[in-house]
């Protein structure tokens, strides 16, 4: 041993040194905790067994948890909130049932993506501004034809047609995920989001001072064929138009490319990256996405279930990011929002997502500091949009 220590790395150290080498490296997690075949689970390390019983499928294992957690439901959000990714708007048969839901919820504005364009989105607006709340609801303009059949000069009609609109009272332009994916051009190509037959567009929305919601893409596991280990599998499973695996569709890194030339090409145009960009499974992504891109901001619709499942990192990211960030939800349902407020508001642990074939993983609580939240909820919406109303908001 005397020897070992005079000579620093001697055969016995270095021996040693292996040994430590090669348990550490059995030591290291494996990818997947279950290594075994189909229908088999590890009961003892390298040891596979199946069960007795027959399995249950995926939509029928409904385990109750006896895990015993502290609880705080949040029916109403802490400060007002800017919904600025939703599809729904007031008519006179709805409107009062949907003042009573945004009250209770503590939505101060809800925000219509699905307002059309020319006279349909005319008549949406006009229809707001005659009634008692026409500072409860605004309206985004969509495409011209909805981006089909674009060929030469679309780009200049379309910009015209966003200028007529916002005249009419549009406050945005909202770009559904069809363009990029699916939408062909006239001569049967597909339409690529950073086309330059759009440029006009693109820069008509920032000569208007009006922000571009953008759906581009969809989840990343969409792209991916549903085996056993895509995550996304029930969901796949449920929705056919949601598969974009087979062959000759787009791959989701090319929608990513081309959506980044767009934000690049145009920076004097404000873009909000609906669904979190689809970066909220990749918090880094994400931050490499507002770091390259100061005229691109995020909104949080339809995504709530990589946050709630990573609460620490997202606390993190939202706070550090805190004027980059915008509350959305995508679809109207009053049942549902409460999951946001707790999601964001509070330290809970482990409680439901409220939709299955999205997540069937827990939710954990991010417990946001208010200034954060105030950001999220509605300041944010304030800056970037500047036609939502300007009134009716807390002080400070």
């Amino acid at each position: 041993m005397l020897g070992v220590k005079g000579f620093g790395l001697s055969l016995v150290s270095m021996a040693g040194i292996a040994t430590l080498a090669a348990l550490a490296q059995e030591a290291r997690p494996r990818t997947h905790p279950n290594p075994c075949p189909p229908r088999q689970t590890e009961v003892r390390p390298g040891r596979c067994q199946a069960p007795e019983f027959p399995p249950p499928s995926i939509v029928d294992y409904r385990p109750r948890s006896t895990l015993v957690t502290d609880e705080h439901l949040v029916p109403k959000a802490k400060f007002p909130v800017v919904d600025i990714h939703s599809h729904t708007g007031p008519t006179a048969t709805t409107i009062d049932r949907l003042l009573k839901g945004m009250d209770a919820l503590n939505l101060r504005v809800l925000n219509n993506l699905s307002g059309g364009y020319g006279n349909s989105l005319k008549q949406n607006v006009d229809f707001i501004r005659t009634t008692k709340y026409a500072d409860r609801f605004t309206v985004f303009a969509n495409g011209l034809n909805g981006f089909s059949g674009v060929e030469g000069g679309y780009g200049a009609k379309a910009a015209a047609q966003l200028e007529q609109d916002v005249k009419n009272g549009a406050i945005g332009l909202k770009v559904f995920k069809q363009t990029g994916m699916r939408t062909t051009k006239r001569d049967g190509t597909r339409l690529a989001i950073d086309d330059p037959e759009l440029d006009p567009l693109w820069d008509a929305a920032g000569r208007l001072n009006i922000p571009v919601i953008i759906h581009t893409a969809e989840p990343q596991e969409f792209f991916e064929q549903p085996t056993l280990t895509n995550e996304r599998w029930l969901e796949l499973a449920l929705f056919r138009d949601r598969r974009n695996y087979d062959p000759g569709q787009v791959k989701f890194e090319t929608l990513m490319t081309e959506r980044n030339n767009l934000f690049r090409k145009h920076p004097k145009t404000r873009f909000i990256a609906a669904h979190f960009g689809w970066h909220g499974n990749d918090l880094g992504r994400a931050a490499k996405l507002l770091e390259a891109f100061p005229n691109v901001v995020l909104e949080v619709a339809a995504v709530l279930y990589d946050f709630g499942r990573q609460p620490r990192a997202a606390h993190d990211f939202f706070v550090k990011y805190q004027d980059r960030v915008l509350f959305g939800k995508d679809s109207y349902e009053t049942t549902e929002y409460p999951y946001y407020w707790r999601v964001f508001e509070t330290k809970d642990e482990y409680f439901d997502y409220y939709r299955d074939y999205h997540a069937f993983w827990k939710l954990y609580g991010m417990d946001l500091p208010d200034p954060a939240l105030r950001k999220l909820y509605y300041q944010n919406a304030l800056r970037v949009t500047p036609g939502l109303p300007r009134s009716g908001w807390p002080a400070g």
